[in-house]
């Protein structure tokens, strides 16, 4: 099977459980909605947005072999949560998810047990959840890093309605993230 397939199923897994903490937490802190709309699952079929999940990111990883893409966000109200802190806990649900898979592996793989060919698929699996947790933490609109900066310092965005908070994570994602990636994974799995 081809390396991109794979690839694309990783990411898409990834981003499941990432969209599932979103609702799992929400759900835990009160608010049912994710419930109600049928997204607290790791089916998923619940999360695929047709353009975001399937059309737009197969053909960029089959024509120039780069992944952008998008799930279906997870709906929550804030006002039905039940923690002073809840929408900020909610927000990094998704980014916290994909670090503790990509600890609890990547500490699997210092333990050297696996044959090369299994090593290789856990390691590009801790690759692409330190990847996904990073780019959503970056503090632009609509990621979760400025839903968790907006309930830090209580302020909110003008990027938000402008299109431009995707352009600048881009930016971000090609320029500088990377390298933070590089380090955070070299961390988690040793030299």
């Amino acid at each position: 099977m081809d390396n991109r397939i794979f690839l694309y199923i990783i990411i898409i897994l990834s981003a499941v459980i990432h969209e599932y903490s979103h609702a799992f937490i929400a759900d835990t802190l009160g608010d049912r909605t994710a419930r109600y709309a049928g997204r607290l699952t790791l089916n998923p079929i619940a999360h695929i947005d047709l353009w975001g999940t399937v059309i737009i990111p197969l053909f960029l990883l089959f024509t120039g072999g780069i992944f952008i893409g998008w799930a279906k966000p997870v709906p929550y109200n804030p006002y039905n949560i039940q923690n002073k802190q809840g929408s900020l806990i909610v927000a990094l649900a998704g980014p916290v998810s994909n670090f503790i898979i990509a600890i609890v592996l990547g500490l699997l793989l210092r333990f050297d047990i696996f044959p090369v060919n299994i090593a290789q698929f856990i390691f590009l699996i801790v690759t692409v959840n330190v990847y996904l947790a990073l780019f959503n933490l970056i503090p632009v609109p609509p990621l979760d890093g400025s839903k968790v900066f907006g309930e830090i310092f209580q302020s909110r965005f003008s990027l938000a309605t402008s299109g431009a908070g995707i352009v600048i994570a881009l930016l971000i994602a090609f320029l500088i993230l990377p390298s933070v990636a590089s380090f955070v994974i070299k961390i988690i799995v040793g030299v």
